[in-house]
């Protein structure tokens, strides 16, 4: 019974954030980007990921000036998939306001190869990731994130 009650609340968060006008037509889209980081070596996930980005999106993952394209972070995400095959991404909360849509997520992997430098001979990992995607006409424009890979490599490396 507590299964079904706390799937039942989850369904009910994921609605009420698709709920308003701003935010209604990008349910599909989130939906979109979070199974390709999860199907990353799936041609057809990084084809609906692309339609789910409005062609001038924009990821933002720090301040260095540098916002990935939606090609490059495709092509990212791909290679990833290459390094990480077994790469998942949950949806852990989703909060709407406006049109935004923030998504705190958990990724989990098991690299086949060395990560960042480090040979996680192996090892798995498990990391929190914050998402704020903006939403136009029910395609995301941009997405600000953080994903905490030091602390996967951390993981990997046995400290």
């Amino acid at each position: 019974m507590k299964i079904f009650a706390t799937a039942l609340a989850a369904l009910s968060i994921w609605v009420a954030a698709f709920a308003t006008p701003a935010t209604a037509g990008g349910r599909d889209s989130v939906m979109a980007f979070y199974a390709f980081l999860s199907n990353p070596t799936s041609q057809e996930h990084a084809d609906a990921a692309a339609a789910a980005l409005s062609d001038d999106w924009v990821s933002i993952g720090d301040y260095s000036g540098y916002e990935k394209t939606r090609d490059e972070f495709i092509g990212q995400i791909s290679g990833f998939g290459q390094l990480i095959p077994d790469m998942n991404w949950e949806m852990e909360e989703v909060i709407r306001t406006g049109d935004r849509v923030i998504v705190r997520g958990r990724a989990t992997g098991t690299p086949v190869g060395p990560m960042f430098g480090v040979d996680g001979e192996g090892r798995s990992f498990e990391i929190m990731s914050i998402d704020i995607h903006t939403l136009e006409n029910g395609v995301i424009t941009q997405s600000y994130h953080v994903e905490d890979w030091s602390g996967a490599l951390r993981q990997l490396s046995g400290s």
